[in-house]
C-alpha cells in the first residue's frame, strides 16, 4: 500500500529529472542570475523579499528571476503545480543561485549543477518545533519510504539562521554540515528596525481602522496544524465573548492565521475581534501588537527583538509534542507566562505583570545580530564569498 501511495510521487520525480536533464543540455549556467522560488505565496514576500531588495540596491547588475506558486491540492491544482516544478527545472538549470524559504520539492530529485548555489532562507527564526529530518518517525514527519525516494533537504549549499545557537538543530532537520550554515539574520527582521516605515504602517493602519487609535492591540498568532499542505480544521482555543466583555474597554483582539491556513473562522463584528486577511504582513502585525498571544508559532522569537510582552496558550501541548515535538523544553524555552484557560488569560492581561528581563535574555540568545543589517550580511556573504 504504502509503494502505491508513492507512485505519483515516482512519476513526478523522474518527469523533472528527465526535464532538468534536458535543461542542462541546451542551456549553460547562466553567472549572474538569481532565482527565488517559494510554494508559499504568489508573491515575493518575507525573507526572499528583503534580500531581492538588498541585491536591486547594491548588485544590480544581477538578472532577478521569480518563480513563485502557492500550492493547490485539488486535481487540477497539483497538475498545473507539477507545469510550475517543469519550469523551475529550467531555472535550476540555468541559474547560478536559487534561493528558496522552505521545503522545494524539484531541488531534492534533481542532481544541482557544479558551479551553482541552492540556498535556503527557512521562513522561521531560531528553533522551537521540529522539522524536516528531525521529524522522521513522526506523525507529522515524512516516511521511511519517502526518503528513500525523495532526498528532502538535500542539496542545500548554504542556508542563514538567526544564531549559532541553532545551528545544531538546522544541520540535523536539513542533513547539512554545520560549517554551511551561517548565523547571519533573518533578513524579513530588517523591518522593525526601520523607524520611517513603522510609523507609515502606524498611520496608515489608523487611518483604516480609527476605532482602535486609544486601544492597546492583543495580537493572537497561532501556529499551523495539518500536515504539508492540508490544514486541520481551526477553532479558536478560548472564550472571544468573555475576553471582549473584560477587556474590550482596553483592548482589542487582532488574529492573524498561518499563511497555510484556509480556515472557515468565522469572527462577529463585536468591536473587540479583528480578523484580517492579506492586509498586513506578519511583521507588521507584530510591530503594531502591543501583546502577543501564540503558542509553537516561531513568531515569538521575531517578536523579542521588539522587547514587547508575550503569553503563550499551548491548548494542545500533549498531542503537539506526539506529533511533532520540539528541540528544546517547550516550558522551560519560552519567555513569558503560559495560560490554559480564558479566564487566566485575561487575568494575566489585565495584571501587565511581564519580565522584560527574561526576553532580554531569549532575545540574545537567539539572535547574535540585532542591527536591521541581516539582508545586507547574507547578501554579501553570497556574492562575495
Amino acid at each position: 500500500m504504502k509503494k502505491l501511495k508513492l507512485i505519483p510521487t515516482l512519476l513526478v520525480k523522474y518527469l523533472l529529472i528527465i526535464s532538468y536533464s534536458l535543461f542542462c543540455l541546451v542551456f549553460k549556467i547562466n553567472p549572474n542570475k538569481v532565482t527565488f522560488a517559494s510554494y508559499r505565496s504568489n508573491t515575493i514576500k518575507d525573507n526572499l523579499a528583503y534580500v531581492n531588495e538588498e541585491i536591486v540596491r547594491n548588485y544590480p547588475s544581477y538578472n532577478r528571476c521569480y518563480i513563485f506558486k502557492k500550492f493547490n491540492s485539488t486535481l487540477l491544482g497539483k497538475v498545473s503545480y507539477i507545469i510550475h516544478m517543469i519550469k523551475a527545472c529550467f531555472h535550476l538549470a540555468s541559474s547560478r543561485y536559487f534561493i528558496i524559504d522552505d521545503y522545494y520539492f524539484p531541488i531534492y530529485v534533481i542532481k544541482p549543477r557544479r558551479g551553482m548555489d541552492v540556498i535556503q532562507l527557512w521562513h522561521s527564526a531560531g528553533a522551537l518545533k521540529k522539522f524536516g529530518l528531525s521529524t522522521v518517525g513522526k506523525p507529522f514527519g515524512p516516511s521511511h519510504a519517502y526518503l528513500n525516494h525523495v532526498n528532502i533537504h538535500g542539496n542545500y549549499t548554504k542556508a542563514y539562521v538567526s544564531s549559532s545557537e541553532v545551528i545544531p538543530f538546522f544541520a540535523e532537520a536539513f542533513g547539512m554540515q554545520k560549517e554551511k550554515i551561517y548565523p547571519l539574520g533573518i533578513p524579513r527582521t530588517d523591518y522593525f528596525f526601520d523607524e520611517g516605515t513603522i510609523e507609515e504602517l502606524y498611520l496608515s493602519f489608523y487611518e483604516a481602522y480609527p476605532e482602535l487609535k486609544d486601544k492597546k492591540l492583543l495580537l493572537y498568532a497561532p501556529t499551523f496544524r495539518g500536515k504539508s499542505h492540508y490544514q486541520e480544521s481551526f477553532k479558536l482555543p478560548f472564550d472571544v465573548k468573555y475576553m471582549s466583555a473584560n477587556l474590550k474597554d482596553e483592548y482589542a483582539l487582532l488574529i492573524h492565521l498561518h499563511p497555510y491556513m484556509q480556515s472557515e473562522l468565522e469572527i462577529d463584528a463585536d468591536g473587540f475581534t479583528y480578523l484580517i486577511h492579506n492586509t498586513y504582513t506578519i511583521q507588521e502585525f507584530l510591530a503594531l501588537a502591543d501583546i502577543l498571544v501564540t503558542d509553537y508559532s516561531t513568531v515569538f522569537f521575531d517578536y523579542s527583538l521588539l522587547n514587547k510582552p508575550m503569553i503563550f496558550y499551548p491548548y494542545d501541548l500533549k498531542q503537539y509534542r506526539r506529533e511533532r515535538d520540539f528541540y528544546y523544553s517547550y516550558e522551560d524555552i519560552i519567555p513569558g507566562p503560559i495560560v490554559t484557560n480564558t479566564e487566566l488569560l485575561v487575568k494575566v492581561i489585565s495584571e501587565s505583570s511581564f519580565e522584560k528581563r527574561e526576553i532580554n535574555r531569549f532575545r540574545d540568545r537567539f539572535f547574535d545580530y540585532q542591527d536591521g543589517k541581516a539582508s545586507e550580511r547574507i547578501v554579501e556573504h553570497i556574492f562575495e564569498q
